[in-house]
């Protein structure tokens, strides 16, 4: 079982945290001979990147499905073992289109001060599934009414 990490900060140019959610990261299953598999994500990470806003409010981090791949920039997961294969689930980073989102699945919800970096962290077995079907996957967001700046996010997740 190979195991990898993806950032926002891999590629790409981070988009600024908006009233409505901005998609940081997404990992998706793709058709192909060999490649289409499930993957379990066991570890994320979100924080805000920039100084804070004025009125310290707070922003809304979560980890929807997706059944449609945004306007993306293509990343490739670092394995954190450096002797295992590429991955084969495909990963994205700082949409500036959003992808089709089911919103009556989100997967977890994580309302934060702004100043807050927030870790999650699965206990064995509670992992988050991304599907082995072609273009679905999950997606980290965040929102915030009073952030504008950039955010980092990260996922570690395993095939």
């Amino acid at each position: 079982m190979a195991k990898f990490s993806l950032s926002n900060t891999m590629a790409g140019t981070p988009q600024a945290i908006a009233a409505a959610y901005k998609t940081l990261w997404d990992i998706t299953a793709a058709t192909g001979a060999t490649t289409l598999r499930r993957a379990f994500i066991y570890h994320v990470q979100f924080g805000a990147a920039d100084a804070p806003a004025a009125s310290d409010g707070p922003i809304v981090w979560k980890i929807d499905r997706q059944t449609t791949l945004g306007t993306r920039t293509a990343a490739t997961p670092a394995p954190l073992d450096p002797v295992d294969a590429a991955a084969l689930i495909t990963a994205g980073v700082n949409t500036t289109a959003e992808p089709t989102v089911t919103t009556a699945t989100q997967l977890l919800e994580m309302p934060l001060n702004q100043r807050s970096t927030y870790q999650w962290i699965a206990k064995d077995g509670g992992e988050l599934i991304v599907p082995a079907t072609n273009t679905t996957g999950l997606g980290g967001r965040g929102k915030s009414a009073v952030y504008t700046g950039t955010a980092n996010a990260g996922v570690h997740f395993f095939e």
